[in-house]
């Protein structure tokens, strides 16, 4: 299950940095790119971090960085659709992705919270 997981994060993030490149070249454009890119890299990277994680008490706080940054991946595709700089279809599966990871770590952060207790 991790490395399935830690390809599929990695997978979102090179498909979240691939879907950049339809985005127009102005200042809001390049500035939310900048962020996309910043946010879903750091989802594939901070859920490595998870699975070397020493501790529940770690693997919590790490899992819960994924969690945000995620959620902040899916806030800046949002984002760009509001403003029209990209069209729906090409980020339906991108959506689709970011919510099902989140589905998955906030089931995994809950699961290591129960266990901690």
């Amino acid at each position: 299950m991790k490395e399935a997981l830690k390809n599929r994060t990695k997978i979102f993030a090179h498909n979240c940095i691939k879907i950049t490149g339809q985005f127009p070249n102005n200042y809001l454009a390049n500035h939310i790119k900048g962020q996309l890119i910043r946010c879903s890299t750091s989802v594939a990277a901070n859920y490595r971090a998870t699975c070397i994680a020493q501790s529940k008490a770690s693997f919590i706080s790490k899992i819960s960085i994924v969690i945000e940054e995620v959620d902040e991946s899916n806030f800046w595709i949002e984002f760009a659709l509001d403003e029209n700089l990209i069209q729906r279809e090409s980020v339906e599966c991108i959506l689709k992705a970011s919510s099902e990871l989140t589905a998955i770590f906030m089931a995994s952060r809950k699961t290591a919270s129960i266990n901690r207790q």
